[in-house]
């Protein structure tokens, strides 16, 4: 082969990797937006991280995360949405409940959105959850919903309970809907609800006080994102007080909360990335129904109950999916 042969089929290999390359697709972005805070929420990104793994994405090889956190500013939102749509994700998982999906929805009626919230249809989310229609889908958590079985079971642990206070986060749209569902519970029970407010750390502080000053004897935690990243602050506070408390998800027994019960966060982070996963790979999100959860946790941290000078039923315990001992 001559110099000027071996500079032809050069220069043709050249031509044809820059064709290559020109029509390999841009890496996808996926945008994340919760209102809650990077470093409670690691768990749960590890699971996202995980769901996506199992439909065939990496983060970092074939697609990138853009990460919004409003740190439990829920104002902060729909700022945080717009810039997701400024950048052009392609998909944007809405987490962290309503307050996150909605501020996704009024963003944008043209990208994706998979989201994580309470009644997706009440908050006018979609139009039903076999056909949610338009550019979202995602996970019901029947936040509200399972909040009346929390307050059953404080009920079965303290029977001579009087007084039981909830906490709701007033800046969370979902927060009415919740007060519902637990002051129905509370008077089927005959029991007086003392309904607490905080949506600050300096509020959690100020909510406490007044339970003890109000003698309430047990509290119930609302779901919540902003809670959820507060978690460590609420199971000391409650252990301080002497408080038995109950709480919607898992990682507040093992952070040293008392009982839990509700779905698996992990389980339902997991679950939205596959659905992501699924509209990066071409599904439009009206033709991926909306999912509720079917498996729920029971909880029961018996070192906490000892801490607390409780004396635990033991039908609780023996239905429980997880006894910390």
């Amino acid at each position: 082969m001559n110099r000027r042969e071996l500079m032809l089929l050069l220069g043709g290999a050249m031509t044809a990797s820059r064709s290559l390359r020109a029509q390999q697709k841009p890496m996808p972005v996926i945008g994340f937006l919760s209102g809650g805070s990077s470093a409670p929420y690691g768990p749960l990104v590890a699971a996202f991280h995980q769901g996506l793994s199992e439909i065939g994405y990496v983060e970092g090889k074939n697609v990138a995360i853009e990460y919004r956190w409003a740190e439990g500013r829920y104002d902060r939102l729909p700022a945080l949405a717009a810039d997701l749509v400024g950048h052009k994700v392609d998909v944007i998982a809405a987490l962290g409940g309503t307050p996150s999906a909605l501020a996704a929805k009024n963003a944008t009626s043209a990208i994706p959105i998979v989201f994580s919230s309470g009644d997706p249809v009440e908050q006018g989310l979609v139009a039903s959850l076999a056909r949610p229609g338009g550019n979202l889908t995602g996970f019901s958590i029947l936040a509200a919903e399972l909040m009346s079985k929390q307050l059953e079971l404080l009920s079965e642990l303290l029977p001579q309970a009087g007084m039981i206070a909830l906490l709701v986060n007033p800046n969370n749209p979902g927060t009415e809907r919740q007060t519902r569902e637990v002051q129905e519970a509370a008077r089927a029970k005959g029991v007086q609800l003392l309904i607490l407010k905080a949506g600050t750390k300096d509020e959690i502080d100020t909510a406490f006080v007044t339970l003890v000053q109000l003698q309430a004897v047990a509290l119930l935690v609302g779901a919540d994102p902003f809670f959820y990243s507060r978690r460590e602050q609420l199971v000391a506070l409650a252990a301080r007080h002497t408080l038995p408390a109950i709480y919607g998800w898992r990682d507040w027994a093992a952070a040293g909360g008392l009982i839990s019960y509700g779905m698996s966060f992990a389980a339902n982070y997991r679950e939205v990335a596959i659905y992501v996963g699924k509209i990066l790979n071409g599904t439009k999100p009206a033709d991926l129904p909306v999912q509720q959860p079917a498996i729920f946790e029971l909880v029961v941290n018996l070192n906490t109950a000892k801490a607390l000078g409780l004396t635990v039923p033991p039908s609780i315990p023996a239905r429980a999916d997880e006894v910390i001992e």
